[in-house]
């Protein structure tokens, strides 16, 4: 089944603010559970508040954002829905167009900074290298924003047949115009639902060497951010959404303790240490994960803007400064999820939702149980069993 993907979206005369993007995802938000993406007005105030030109070059009319003040954010956003700051976090993905060819760049941007790259690369399908460029046919997973991008990426292996050919142990991403891959439609999970991760797929479509680069490339495009580890870059985003989240629990939390007592003659959740040690206990674990995650950041940051290369130990950092952020904040949100009462066991609860989205952002490949594995073998001046970082 094909389904139709956005195109461009026309900005407002009068853009939109960010508290205007905000109360439109809470006033909407229970609609993208039900249509398993996030809707095209939704992404249209997206790119009205810049999240989409974000990472596009400055070269190109974007805003190049640094990325501490883009994961910020994301992190806004995720304390009012988890899947739409899932998919504003693809802000950040066109630090992989960054690896493209310059003109091939300048099409992609020639009527506006604000594009949407969405793709699943995984699996990655081997396609047939043929002159000038690639066959590829194939069915890719986990394409998050599909249903909105204006471009969408397919991961790729093969063998050279001449030297202009892409060849290496990384990915091979192939990008396409949106309206030119099958989008199916088969997102069905009990987290970030809204994220519209379906599958994608295309059959025997030519895409030419301009077109493709490898996943985490040194950028063509000599631009502060584009310096900045985008492989890390791209763990942040998602760990960005477990902060944001972690920080509406412990707010919902702290209303319900001010709610009507449910048990007469019971203590209001307020009153009993046990709710008040997992707040106190909850603040500490959130506000400490976040400085490590931002003073990672913006450390590099600095070191970039010097003119310095970031260093494997501040890469480390950043991978494990965002997965520390992801658990930690899956931690509290279950922590707050204990403690609130029977009220949090009720479908339309917003804790259900919280709960959920958190344990998807752990599950994340970038940010799962492997990450501390291999950054603690780097400390420790051994080699992680992967690529990293």
């Amino acid at each position: 089944m094909t389904v139709s993907k956005a195109s461009t979206i026309s900005a407002s005369l009068t853009p939109p603010t960010m508290e205007q993007l905000l109360d439109a995802i809470a006033a909407r938000r229970a609609d993208f559970e039900i249509l398993s993406h996030i809707p095209l007005d939704i992404i249209a105030l997206m790119k009205g508040v810049g999240i989409f030109r974000a990472s596009t070059p400055k070269l190109f009319g974007g805003s190049a954002l640094e990325p501490a003040k883009f994961l910020q954010l994301v992190e806004k956003i995720a304390t009012v829905d988890g899947s739409a700051a899932w998919v504003a976090g693809f802000g950040s993905a066109n630090t992989y167009l960054a690896a493209l060819p310059v003109d091939t760049q300048r099409k992609i941007y020639v009527n506006s900074p604000d594009q949407i790259f969405s793709g699943g690369l995984y699996p990655l399908q081997k396609a047939h290298a043929v002159p000038g460029g690639w066959m590829v046919s194939g069915r890719w997973k986990f394409a998050s924003g599909c249903m909105g991008a204006d471009w969408i990426g397919v991961g790729l292996k093969g063998d050279a047949v001449d030297t202009n050919t892409l060849i290496s142990s990384q990915p091979i991403i192939a990008v396409c115009p949106a309206n030119e891959v099958e989008i199916i439609p088969n997102w069905n999970v009990v987290g970030m639902q809204g994220t519209g991760s379906h599958d994608t797929q295309v059959i025997d479509k030519f895409v030419s060497n301009e077109w493709t680069c490898l996943r985490g490339a040194k950028a063509t495009i000599d631009e502060p951010l584009f310096r900045y580890p985008v492989l890390a870059y791209q763990a942040e985003v998602h760990a960005a959404c477990s902060l944001g989240l972690a920080r509406a629990a412990l707010d919902d939390a702290i209303a319900s303790s001010r709610r009507f007592r449910t048990v007469p003659g019971v203590s209001g959740l307020g009153d009993r240490a046990y709710f008040r040690s997992a707040l106190a206990h909850g603040e500490a674990e959130l506000r400490s994960a976040r400085l490590f995650f931002y003073d990672a950041s913006r450390n590099a940051w600095e070191t970039v803007l010097k003119g310095d290369p970031v260093s494997q130990h501040q890469s480390n950092l950043l991978r494990l400064s965002a997965a520390h952020a992801a658990h930690t904040g899956a931690r509290v949100v279950q922590n707050v999820y204990r403690v609130v009462g029977m009220s949090a066991i009720h479908r339309e609860n917003r804790l259900q939702h919280i709960v959920r989205d958190t344990m998807v952002v752990t599950q994340h490949a970038s940010l799962n149980d492997s990450i501390f594995e291999a950054s603690g073998a780097l400390f420790s001046g051994t080699s992680p069993d992967f690529s990293y970082p």
